[in-house]
């Protein structure tokens, strides 16, 4: 299977900049994974298509406010920090631009020297290893230092952080929103709970490999990077719960359905668990747990519009989109929905 068969022509004017003000005024594109046909919604009549029995599948994730801009202290150039990863001792593996800037032994400081930082070696793929200097809790000194990371097609900046976060947002160390759980509100989530529809909540830690592009041609010798998940024994109770009475197990987003599809085992059973996955899903998968998706509009040739397309099939998903682009919908993190079922 070729990645130029998940490729679609998209309008950069599409492309969403900017949050909408309510978030569950989204639009909702329906597709039939067995039919194909589509059917146009706002997001918040997503309560239509949950049923009690149902059980909602949530990713609590959030956003580390991880993009730090600082200033190299011999010099003053500006340098930019991106924090990937966390190591011991206030170690953190880094993306920093310009590289050249940042050999072993530079010193950067950020908010006047709020927060210092040394250069202390230069890892796979160049990125930097740099170890912190802070008072405090080094969690406080990034909620008033650091930005969101957004994502580079987005040049807009953002004006409240919280808008790329989920309403529901609790275990920080994401390097990314899962975005389609940023449509839901508190009154729509309590709507949905009150049509007896379970909300299980699990965690994965979005890392920024899931939106690595797909550059190999053979899809199948695309590796995944590794990101941590976490489930815990009531949600997975709930979840096998649902299955065993008939329900259905809907996720929300791709972070969702790869963290209960990499738990599971091969007859869909959850237990409580921890680990890590780069569980690759495409066309040809068989889910042992997820039976729909509810998931933004994904890039091109991305691994993210394959795991759909594994769900509904290569052929709706990409008519369906074409469907999208035709209707004028927003597409990526700030974009519109789509529910698959």
């Amino acid at each position: 299977m070729k990645r130029q068969d998940f490729y679609y022509e998209l309008p950069e004017e599409l492309i969403a900049q900017d949050p909408l003000k309510d978030r569950s005024s989204s639009r909702l594109l329906v597709l039939d994974k067995e039919s194909g046909a589509v059917s146009h919604h706002v997001f918040r009549e997503i309560t239509e298509y949950l049923k009690e029995g149902d059980c909602l599948v949530i990713n609590d994730t959030k956003v580390l406010p991880s993009r730090l801009i600082g200033a190299k202290e011999e010099t003053g150039a500006k340098i930019e920090v991106l924090l990937l990863k966390r190591k011991e001792n206030n170690v953190w593996e880094t993306l920093v631009k310009p590289g050249r800037k940042a050999r072993p032994g530079t010193r950067i400081s950020f908010g006047d020297g709020i927060l210092t930082g040394e250069v202390i070696d230069v890892v796979e793929e160049g990125n930097r290893l740099i170890q912190f200097h802070y008072d405090g809790i080094f969690e406080e000194v990034l909620d008033e230092l650091g930005q969101m990371p957004l994502p580079p097609y987005i040049t807009h900046q953002l004006e409240d952080k919280n808008r790329y976060q989920t309403v529901y947002a609790r275990h920080t160390g994401s390097a990314a929103a899962p975005t389609a759980g940023l449509h839901f509100t508190p009154e729509l989530l309590e709507e949905i709970e009150a049509k007896g529809v379970e909300i299980a909540r699990v965690t994965l830690h979005v890392g920024l490999g899931t939106f690595r592009p797909v550059k190999v041609d053979e899809i199948t010798d695309h590796h995944m990077h590794s990101e941590f998940y976490q489930i815990t024994k009531e949600a997975a109770e709930k979840i096998n719960r649902t299955k065993e009475n008939g329900g259905r197990v809907i996720c929300v987003g791709t972070t969702s359905c790869r963290t209960v599809e990499s738990a599971a085992d091969e007859n869909g059973y959850l237990k409580e668990s921890s680990g890590w996955t780069d569980i690759f899903i495409y066309p040809g998968y068989q889910f042992k747990v997820l039976d729909c998706l509810i998931t933004n509009f994904h890039l091109p040739e991305s691994t993210l519009i394959m795991l759909v397309s594994a769900l509904a099939g290569r052929e709706h998903v990409l008519a369906a989109y074409e469907e999208a682009v035709k209707e004028r919908y927003r597409f990526f993190s700030f974009g519109d929905a789509m529910l698959v079922c």
